[in-house]
């Protein structure tokens, strides 16, 4: 350890950065970390009140009383829309204790974005960087697509090193835990949703490693995005690579990789089968999850083409991409035709049970994971246009 932390270690920079590095070592020795490295900006995941509880709440608030964070950092969707929650449906009670959570990452010096797609909103690595970051679609996102470094963190460890400005150098921050460890076959992505059933087939079966994707063809930014989001739901993966696309993926020679996995679109429909339930009428249809960008809402706009939606049709996205969106004009052009766009939340982490719903559409197969584990709501899967189309039947 350095001078500078082992006095935070031993107390000399007061009880936030104590306990965040005791953490640190803490994890530093499980891993067989041989020293720390300095970060250049973190993501924190455990924000929304649900999560938290008074527990979790108590202990950012002690923090918050001498702590501050030394990096740029970036939180997590919380519970609701901090500006439109009561229109959200959220109960009082919730949104008292949400907003006190939201006070105390403030009084930490953390911005509160409160996005899973930090890299729409101004928290954008770049390739190399060493970061801590622990929303796992980001994390994966920005190891993957961008070629930054860091470990799934868990939000305390997140916390811990957003506030000592370090992280134990261990995992995918080594060159060898980037190689691929297998290669695997698949299809053309179609859209989205098969980008998503793509990578939570693939990490049910690996359940960790880090695949190499070769056949996939042209592949948008949103499309890796779902496919990582499904990799990082289904089996904690935290790197792919894609032939031809993300930037370490000609880095490490395949004749190494051995092992070989072949993917067929009757897999995918399988997965998209299998995750989903039969229902006759949604309660809600919500696109984003991961958080939408730009693109994403300029498409369903035009796949609106100018029809009213007749369901609750929600978008979650970012504050940023919101505001573009308006901007543009594209926000109100979505709102005169009854779609809903919601920021620093998303149905996953806000609290579903008490909002009434019980039948949910969507394309995410991250979404209908989580949401029939955490919430126990009935999912169905459908690629964008037809969701669209069952919002304005």
């Amino acid at each position: 350890m350095t001078r500078l932390e082992e006095r935070m270690l031993a107390g000399e920079y007061g009880y936030a950065a104590q306990k965040a590095m005791e953490i640190l070592v803490a994890l530093g020795k499980i891993y067989g970390a041989e020293r720390m490295i300095e970060i250049r900006s973190a993501q924190i995941s455990g924000v929304s009140y649900s999560n938290l509880g008074e527990e979790g709440l108590e202990f950012l608030l002690k923090l918050a009383e001498d702590g501050c964070v030394r990096v740029p950092t970036t939180l997590n969707p919380c519970g609701m829309d901090l500006e439109e929650w009561r229109e959200m449906g959220i109960p009082e009670d919730f949104a008292e204790k949400q907003l006190r959570v939201i006070e105390a990452y403030r009084r930490l010096g953390v911005e509160p974005t409160l996005t899973c797609t930090p890299y729409l909103a101004g928290n954008m690595p770049e390739f190399g960087d060493h970061v801590a970051w622990s929303e796992s679609s980001a994390v994966i996102y920005i190891n993957s697509v961008i070629g930054a470094r860091t470990n799934r963190e868990g939000g305390p460890s997140a916390l811990a090193a957003a506030i000592t400005g370090r992280t134990p150098l261990y995992g995918l921050h080594l060159d060898d835990a980037r190689r691929p460890t297998i290669i695997v076959r698949a299809p053309r992505i179609g859209g989205e949703l098969d980008a998503s059933a793509l990578g939570y087939h693939v990490g049910r079966i690996l359940v960790g490693g880090v695949p190499l994707f070769t056949g996939l063809g042209a592949i948008s930014r949103d499309q890796l995005k779902a496919l990582g989001a499904g990799l990082a739901s289904s089996g904690g993966i935290a790197l792919f690579h894609v032939e031809g696309v993300t930037p370490e993926a000609q880095r490490y020679s395949r004749e190494h990789v051995e092992d070989v996995i072949e993917v067929t679109e009757n897999d995918l429909r399988n997965e998209i089968e299998m995750l989903g339930e039969e229902f006759d009428e949604p309660d809600l249809i919500f696109v984003g999850c991961p958080h939408a960008s730009i693109e994403e809402l300029t498409e369903i706009y035009l796949l609106l083409s100018g029809r009213s939606v007749s369901r609750r049709f929600w978008i979650f996205a970012s504050r940023a991409v919101r505001a573009q969106a308006e901007r543009i004009g594209l926000l109100a052009k979505l709102e005169e035709l009854g779609v809903r766009v919601y920021c620093d939340t998303c149905p996953v982490v806000a609290p579903l049970k008490r909002l009434g719903f019980k039948n949910v559409l969507t394309n995410s197969m991250k979404a209908a994971y989580y949401l029939r584990s955490l919430h126990e709501v009935r999912v169905q899967l459908k690629p964008l246009r037809r969701l669209v189309e069952d919002a304005v039947k």
